[in-house]
């Protein structure tokens, strides 16, 4: 009986978690197929309404809401190959080959990982200012490329998901760095660069401060700070911000159900690792 009611309490805490993180999605629906005068209301409006597309077409009138979304799928798309490719063959040395100051180096990585990323924003424009790149895309790509956490996690995945054995007999068969990386390691680390890739792409899809500082073409904004100009103060109609969010995030939705399966497995391989 005990164990039952054990059970039984297990499932309403789970269910309760479930309903919390759904609310604010479905809340967002909500909004967005309403009136902002209907989100004032008292006692406000939970069922969907019939304004979404008066909102879309708003959102579609005030910015260029596809130009910018292409901008960001661009950097974002960008930006996610070269971090799975750069933190995965770092993650690879880090835990399968045995160099000179390599702990020291992993542990300015794991540093470098409680530090606010906001303390680099003004090194990094300096940088691009000095290479000519401030207004520009590539700008927003260099910035995400050597992700602590990244080379964190898949260096975690990498020390015991790729057996020694197996690299041992590829050096003996004359396979060098790269040849070990990419023939033997790669195949075997594919949950967790699906979770990476998860992973990088919804941080570079959402990201708006660095963006917000170096973009200075509003032809060439990201989604994130074409967005943020619907919000005109005092006068915000949020019925159209919610519509531009809930448009923005059908590609993540995307990109997520492509990559279901290898987060999940990823993430479950690095929660049993742990």
């Amino acid at each position: 009986m005990t164990r039952r009611w054990g059970g039984i309490g297990a499932h309403v805490v789970l269910v309760a978690a479930v309903l919390i993180s759904v609310f604010p999605f479905v809340w967002t629906v909500v909004m967005a197929t309403n009136t902002t005068t209907d989100i004032y209301h008292s006692p406000p409006k939970f069922t969907p309404g019939s304004h979404l597309l008066e909102n879309v077409g708003n959102v579609l009138a005030d910015i260029d809401f596809f130009g910018s979304m292409l901008n960001t799928l661009i950097v974002a798309t960008v930006t996610t190959a070269l971090v799975v490719f750069i933190d995965s063959l770092a993650a690879f040395a880090f835990a399968k080959f045995d160099f000179p100051g390599r702990r020291v180096l992993f542990g300015l990585l794991l540093v470098f990982m409680m530090l606010p990323l906001q303390l680099g924003t003004l090194p990094q424009f300096i940088i691009m200012s000095q290479i000519g790149w401030v207004g520009t895309l590539q700008a927003l790509v260099p910035p995400a490329l050597a992700n602590a956490f990244g080379i964190f996690w898949m260096r975690q995945y990498i020390s015991g998901g790729v057996p020694d054995e197996l690299l041992d007999a590829a050096r003996i068969d004359g396979c060098g760095f790269f040849r070990q990386y990419w023939n033997v390691a790669v195949p075997l680390m594919r949950p967790a660069l699906s979770f990476l890739s998860i992973y990088a792409f919804v941080n570079s899809w959402n990201d708006y401060i660095w963006p917000l500082i170096v973009l200075t073409d509003p032809s060439r904004l990201t989604l994130q700070v074409a967005l943020a100009q619907l919000n005109v103060g005092h006068n915000t109609d949020y019925s159209m911000v919610m519509a531009g969010v809930l448009l923005a995030t059908v590609p993540m939705v995307a990109v997520f159900a492509l990559f279901a399966r290898g987060f999940i497995a990823g993430a479950t391989e690095g929660a049993l690792r742990g």
